[in-house]
């Protein structure tokens, strides 16, 4: 559903953000990156989205090039950064109809799963409020109902659990699972060792730009836990 190829991003001034980097995220993956601040997991994802051009490798989505079909990979994909940003003078119900309409979602559908995923997230009451009124958590979570509405191949999220109430979490972890188990695929980053380990089938940590380890979740923790892997492998002392 997803491979990254030998991908690498300089900014200006000379700083590599991530470094020659290759992973494959297949069709049911619950696929945790996993970093430090700054190691390059935000870079990595906002190149997958085709949100930032980068100078070598390449990245297909459902084998289709992010660099050469940026809209026919975008169709079936859904990303979710760290902090979504929304269109703040619509009202909730508007914005999800708006990406629905992007998205071609036929109006029974789209009830039909706005119903499901706003009850869900405990959001119904607020649908008809400015989204400009709402908090942060309740912005994430209409970000969230907004991408599952179009029922993604590949959903990307930038820390999702960060910012969400932990009955919210909770609630995202369901529908990761289900999406995941119709064929879909999750790559998100996160800090949130714990739920990596729990959650995602296949991980990859990722030091100053490099992979220092990927595969499958118990493969590369072994008779240890992820946050001692994840420690000893990025300590740099």
């Amino acid at each position: 559903m997803l491979e990254i190829r030998n991908l690498s991003k300089t900014y200006k001034g000379g700083k590599t953000a991530v470094n020659n980097l290759s992973l494959h995220v297949r069709p049911g993956d619950i696929y945790g990156f996993i970093g430090h601040n700054g190691a390059g997991k935000t870079t990595t994802l906002r190149a997958v989205v085709g949100a930032l051009d980068f100078e070598n490798g390449d990245i297909y989505i459902d084998k289709m090039s992010i660099k050469t079909k940026p809209v026919e990979c975008k169709r079936i994909m859904a990303y979710i950064p760290d902090n979504p940003e929304l269109y703040e003078n619509l009202t909730g119900i508007q914005y999800i109809k708006f990406i629905s309409d992007i998205y071609g979602i036929s109006k029974k559908e789209r009830m039909e799963r706005i119903s499901k995923y706003a009850d869900a997230f405990e959001m119904t009451p607020n649908l008809g409020d400015i989204i400009g009124s709402y908090s942060h958590g309740m912005k994430q979570k209409l970000a969230i109902i907004s991408a599952l509405v179009h029922m993604p191949k590949l959903m990307v999220l930038d820390e999702p659990f960060v910012g969400l109430d932990p009955k919210a979490a909770y609630t995202l972890k369901g529908f990761i699972a289900e999406l995941c188990s119709q064929g879909s695929a999750v790559f998100f980053s996160t800090h949130v060792l714990d739920t990596a380990e729990k959650l995602c089938n296949r991980i990859a940590i990722i030091k100053e730009g490099i992979l220092v380890a990927e595969g499958e979740t118990e493969k590369v923790i072994g008779d240890a836990s992820l946050e001692q892997v994840f420690l000893e492998l990025t300590d740099n002392e």
